[in-house]
C-alpha cells in the first residue's frame, strides 16, 4: 500500500477565497441542517430516525444529504449493524466535537441577543415598509 501525502498551499486555508478548500468545508457546515445535526448529536449516539425526529422540518433526504457530507468531511461516524432491520448510528467525532463548542457558543449568542435582533428588524421593516414577518 501507498501512502500519498498531500500539501496544501496556504491558500487551501483562506476562506475568502473562492476556490479554497477552507471555503469548501466552510460552506458544508455553515448552514443551518449541519449545525443543527451537530448540536443535536451532543455527545450522544443517535440512531437515523432519532437524529430526524429531534430536528425540527428537516426533510429525510436532506438528513440523508447532510450527514453524508458530514461523514465526508470526518465530523461524524456512521455505523451500520448487520440487523433485521438495518441499524445506523450516528455520532460525533473528535473534530465534529469540536465543533460543537462554536456552535454552542453561537446558540448561545443567538438566545442573548434575540430581543435585540427582533427589535432591530421591527425597526428596519417599519422605515422599509415591510409587513412584520
Amino acid at each position: 500500500m501507498v501512502t500519498q501525502q498531500v500539501r496544501h498551499s496556504s491558500e487551501d486555508g483562506d476562506v475568502t477565497r473562492a476556490d479554497s478548500l477552507a471555503r469548501e468545508i466552510f460552506s458544508g457546515v455553515a448552514n443551518k441542517w449541519a449545525l443543527l445535526i451537530i448540536n443535536v448529536l451532543g455527545e450522544r449516539t443517535l440512531r437515523f430516525t432519532e437524529v430526524l425526529n429531534e430536528v425540527g422540518g428537516i426533510s429525510h433526504k436532506m438528513l440523508t444529504q447532510t450527514l453524508r457530507g458530514l461523514e465526508r468531511d470526518g465530523l461524524v461516524h456512521r455505523t451500520v449493524y448487520a440487523e433485521v432491520p438495518p441499524r445506523v448510528d450516528y455520532r460525533l467525532t473528535a473534530a465534529g466535537a469540536a465543533l460543537r463548542d462554536t456552535v454552542n457558543g453561537m446558540c448561545e449568542w443567538t438566545r442573548r441577543y434575540l430581543d435585540e435582533i427582533e427589535a432591530a428588524r421591527g425597526r428596519f421593516d417599519a422605515q422599509n415598509g415591510r409587513a412584520p414577518q
